[in-house]
């Protein structure tokens, strides 16, 4: 078996704002599995300044696994835990090669089109005029979920946005899902949720910046309306560890991104942990092209889950990978009439 790697820049068509900047550029890595003529590709979803493995030694590491590939996989994997992205692109490379399709690696009702999956439609940061715009445009497009960026812009504009949502639909039309991405300081976070909670809010993710349990375990007991962990768990790698922080914070919601806990493997983790503590979950891609996107979306059809997913990333960039992911009426579909564009890994 040979393996290479593969550093990929995806283009936003135009730029994302977050409360930690504006992005125009998404970088990503690729693994490329060779074995008798077959190919098998993987993701590693990094995104600089948030996921646990930004460091310099990540093109090593990626060096590394290719040169060690024979280890196998499950091997691989444990030698990789501080390098949750890689984790998941080594799950991907070898299910990929595994698969009589390498874009196929879950076969089920999601994957022959007959069934879809739930998703929330993303409202980036910016002006006010562009988020209403946004809003607007998932409202037509028929999301019956929406989640909104907050925390980059003036907090009464944020209210005004989320005024003239409920201005037109009731919480029992429109779910709205907010995220602060850590954006609001301790002194004022409570006070702000109980002026979001006007709006009937499903829930708000990360609120404060991660690493303070204390002080987020007290938000999770006094805030008017659920709270979700997001970064907060980017970082904590061993079972022991995970289980710490949710008996310690105990929140309502938990968002599990497999590029940044580990793939699936990780990931699923997490879920047995939530279940046994009673805590809801979900599952978002992390910017990842629609390679990894696939990957993901495919997994999660099988966690049998209800709740909208926040799976709708595909379209943001100019030079995605053209596939068989669909998103129409607030519903992801596979549509597999539609060709994978495979011209990248012909040419790797």
């Amino acid at each position: 078996m040979k393996a290479t790697y593969h550093k990929y820049m995806l283009e936003f068509k135009r730029p994302s704002g977050t409360s930690r900047g504006v992005m125009t550029q998404k970088e990503t890595w690729f693994i490329v599995l060779v074995e008798n003529g077959k190919k098998g590709i993987g993701e590693c979803g990094i995104l600089r300044g948030l996921s646990a493995d930004d460091r310099n030694d990540y093109e090593e590491k990626l060096s590394w696994v290719c040169q060690n590939i024979d280890l196998g996989e499950k091997v691989l994997w444990e030698s990789l835990l501080e390098f949750p992205s890689i984790q998941f692109g080594i799950e991907m490379a070898f299910l990929s090669l595994k698969s009589v399709n390498p874009y196929l690696l879950f076969p089920s009702d999601f994957t022959n089109n007959s069934k879809s999956i739930t998703i929330n439609g993303l409202v980036w940061m910016g002006e006010p005029a562009f988020m209403k715009e946004q809003i607007e445009e998932k409202l037509i497009e028929g999301f019956t979920c929406i989640k909104l960026k907050i925390g980059a812009i003036d907090f009464s504009k944020e209210l005004e946005l989320l005024h003239f949502i409920r201005a037109h639909f009731s919480a029992e039309q429109i779910e709205i899902r907010v995220d602060a991405n850590g954006a609001f300081s301790l002194s004022e976070a409570l006070d702000k949720l109980h002026k979001l909670h006007v709006f009937q809010l499903h829930s708000i993710e990360q609120p404060i910046k991660k690493g303070d349990v204390r002080a987020m375990a007290d938000l999770c007991k006094t805030a008017p309306f659920p709270i979700a962990l997001d970064e907060e768990l980017i970082g904590i790698f061993t079972f022991e560890e995970k289980e710490k922080l949710l008996q310690e914070i105990k929140p309502q919601y938990i968002i599990l991104k497999p590029s940044f806990i580990g793939g699936f493997r990780g990931t699923q983790e997490w879920i047995d942990l939530a279940e046994r503590y009673k805590i809801a979950w979900w599952i978002t891609s992390a910017l990842e092209s629609n390679i990894g996107l696939n990957a993901i979306a495919q997994w999660t059809f099988l966690k049998n889950t209800t709740m909208p997913q926040g799976l709708g990333t595909g379209a943001l960039y100019t030079n995605n990978f053209e596939s068989p992911l669909e998103v129409s009426k607030g519903q992801l579909w596979y549509n597999p009439t539609v060709n994978w564009d495979s011209s990248f890994l012909e040419k790797v």
